[in-house]
């Protein structure tokens, strides 16, 4: 077969057609030959050994049985039917359970047949029973099931037309055995197989999709996840290098007068050496004449707020303008008020853009933009609006970035002849194997320090039955003259919720704290309601702030010592993390209390563990990615992980990542032109790649 026949429509497989062509597509992102051959198994269940039902113990996985029916019974009727079978191997009896049965599976079963069935035993009450085995007649089988038999992921949808995983399975094989051996063409470059001594391609796809035994399968998993996270980080690398080639950026050459006076007479602290190099960096780029796209990574509470306005200062001092976009409005007035503060001894005009700012003061903030009298425009993504638009727009910086999407913060590139210079910040520092992925065409810095005098945050984590012990703690910090911010899951409780509410712990703590002042501020408040109770918690007029977490960002308060999190097991770790540096940001000790029941999944129960143990945003970043996935990690989604990896895994594969990317760097770099005979393959494999993923070009 033709190398170019494997870009052959899936319908014209046997067996599959128009219609389970179109569920294939729709469910799988499989259209052709070679997106079925690229369709891999998640799972191997081994068939060489036939266990007895005398043998079957509590947690056993799939196990395979002989033998035969012995009673049938039917419960319900229509869609709800359930058929149960009684199967007997000789040795005991276990119950078959098929929920939503068919008149057909029905009609099927006979007493007469011995069976081999497959399935996971599951014990309750003394007995065993099978959900949904898999069955073969015996009599049919004309050799014994044996070795490892591949599972695949297929939807619900699927199963209800009848594609389950051995029909999908079936597909594969059919279509391995009609390519003939030595007709799968090679998809890396060879010196690159040789390099990494790699299978060839035709060796691995047949043997992920049928082993011969468990040892032939690891090379061959291994080859087809060095070839995806080549052609990914390829991708990206060409990608990235292509925009620095082409963006031309404006030139920032000066270091002004607003600049050293800030610098040398407003600044609050001494800057950390951290600090300092990172704007080394970023002043680099800007002064290269190519566009800079950069990452400014950070724990909460390291400076990258001040880092930031610095290069804003820049900006002006070369004749531009700059803007801060926030994804909430308490974060952008925040960050308003802290630079209008900072900068007040400096002729500069900052303004503040929202969806709440109207009428006459919003006509004037966009005159302001437009002739160029507005110099720092900090908001939400109300900067992205087509009817705002700068004078001379030359530097964007986007905060807690991971909340916009691509297209959103690409908006910000239209705002200028020349795409502004883009600094993109977060504090929620990303794996090293995320960020090569996310954020690998993005050039990234680092904050890696703290500022001095800043403490530790002992975080101290406590079921309910120890709720009097955290009334204490908050008693002496409040006595002391220090603020208190409790975090609730739910602004209100239910029956079928056994979760903290706000509405109700803010009255228990009124009734427990008599003395003190408490305020709450929940996201269905009016925006001008809740930032009335955030300043009067920030003025000391409020001693205990009760919240959802719309204070997960953008609130600096240095004189609260104590964050309460109620249900704490309810969150991820980033949001834990994040939620913790709301404290430890003036000089007195803090605490974190993580609230929960005393019965937690062993991941929940981890979580606070690695919460008490580690105030490090980099090693709780690391564990919340081996515990939730890439996936689902804060942001991933949003901030355009712009791929499906089919085989590979960004937590178990990190060397792979690396190896990989090397690979991919070096060829880029003895090949910028794409034109080396000996890479011809690479080129022309990584635009099938990109066929079935989504572009890397736009991210920033």
């Amino acid at each position: 077969m033709p190398a170019n026949s494997l870009l052959t429509d899936i319908k014209y497989l046997k067996g599959v057609g128009p219609v389970r062509a179109k569920l294939l597509a729709d469910d799988l992102n499989a259209h052709t030959f070679r997106d079925l051959l690229y369709t891999f198994p998640y799972k191997y269940i081994d068939r060489s050994e036939i266990h007895t039902i005398r043998t079957l113990k509590e947690g056993m996985p799939y196990v395979q049985l002989r033998g035969s029916i012995v009673d049938i019974e039917t419960e319900g009727i229509g869609r709800k039917k359930r058929l149960k079978a009684i199967f007997s191997d000789g040795t005991g009896y276990l119950t078959l359970i098929w929920f939503n049965a068919t008149k057909s599976l029905e009609d099927n079963l006979r007493y007469d047949k011995t069976y081999l069935i497959l399935g996971k035993p599951n014990f309750w009450n003394g007995q065993i029973s099978i959900a949904h085995p898999e069955m073969e007649d015996c009599a049919k089988l004309q050799t014994e099931p044996g070795g490892l038999m591949p599972h695949y992921h297929t939807s619900e949808k699927m199963k209800r037309a009848g594609v389950d995983s051995r029909r999908l399975g079936a597909w594969v094989q059919n279509l391995l055995d009609t390519l003939p051996v030595g007709s799968i063409e090679e998809t890396l470059p060879a010196y690159v197989i040789a390099q990494h001594r790699l299978l060839p391609i035709e060796d691995a796809l047949r043997t992920v999709h049928h082993p011969e035994s468990s040892l032939a399968l690891p090379p061959a998993i291994h080859r087809l996840k060095f070839e995806e996270l080549f052609y990914l980080q390829l991708d990206i690398l060409r990608s990235a290098a292509g925009r620095r080639r082409d963006n031309e950026g404006y030139q920032f050459q000066k270091v002004g007068e607003r600049f050293m006076q800030f610098y040398n007479t407003c600044l609050p602290f001494e800057l950390t050496e951290a600090q300092k190099r990172v704007i080394r960096e970023i002043r680099r780029d800007m002064g290269s004449g190519r566009q800079m796209n950069r990452l400014l990574q950070g724990d909460v509470g390291c400076g990258k707020t001040i880092v930031a306005l610095l290069c804003c200062l820049l900006a002006l001092d070369n004749g531009f303008q700059a803007c801060i976009m926030a994804p909430t409005e308490i974060l952008a007035e925040q960050h308003f008020a802290t630079i209008k503060e900072l900068l007040s001894p400096l002729p500069v005009t900052v303004e503040l853009l929202t969806g709440s700012v109207k009428g006459k003061a919003r006509k004037q903030i966009m005159q302001g933009i437009a002739d160029g009298t507005v110099h720092i425009l900090v908001g939400t993504h109300a900067l992205i609006e087509p009817t705002v638009r700068f004078l001379n727009l030359g530097f964007v910086v986007i905060d807690e970035q991971h909340r916009f999407g691509v297209k959103q913060r690409a908006a910000l590139w239209e705002k200028n002849v020349r795409p502004p210079h883009v600094l993109v910040m977060t504090a929620t520092p990303i794996p090293r194997t995320l960020a090569m992925t996310v954020y690998g065409d993005l050039d990234v810095s680092v904050i890696d320090a703290l500022p001095p005098g800043r403490k530790p945050i002992q975080t101290i984590h406590y079921t309910q039955r120890e709720r009097g012990y955290m009334y204490t703690g908050m008693m002496r910090e409040l006595a002391a003259g220090r603020q208190v911010y409790v975090v609730f899951p739910l602004i209100e409780g239910s029956e079928e919720s056994n979760l903290q509410d706000l509405e109700t712990g803010y009255n228990n703590l009124c009734d427990v704290f008599p003395a003190f002042k408490i305020g709450k501020v929940h996201g269905r408040m009016k925006p001008a309601d809740k930032d009335a109770v955030m300043q009067a918690f920030k003025r000391r007029e409020l001693q205990i702030l009760v919240a959802t977490t719309v204070i997960e960002v953008g609130v600096n308060v240095p004189n609260a010592s104590v964050m309460v999190i109620e249900n704490a097991d309810r969150f991820g770790l980033s949001q834990l993390h994040q939620l913790r540096g709301r404290v430890g940001r003036g000089s007195d000790k803090a605490y974190c209390i993580l609230m929960t029941g005393s019965k937690l999944t062993d991941s929940a129960r981890r979580r606070m563990e690695v919460m008490v143990e580690s105030t490090d945003g980099f090693v709780i970043a690391e564990e919340d990615m081996r515990l939730r996935g890439p996936g689902d990690m804060d942001g991933t989604q949003q901030s355009g992980m712009p791929f499906d990896l089919k085989i590979a895994n960004l937590v178990r594969d990190t060397d792979l990542m690396a190896t990989a990317r090397d690979t991919a760097a070096a060829l880029l770099e003895q090949d910028p032109e794409e034109s080396l005979p000996q890479n011809a393959v690479a080129w022309q494999q990584l635009k099938l790649f990109k066929k079935s993923q989504q572009s890397f070009s736009e991210i920033s």
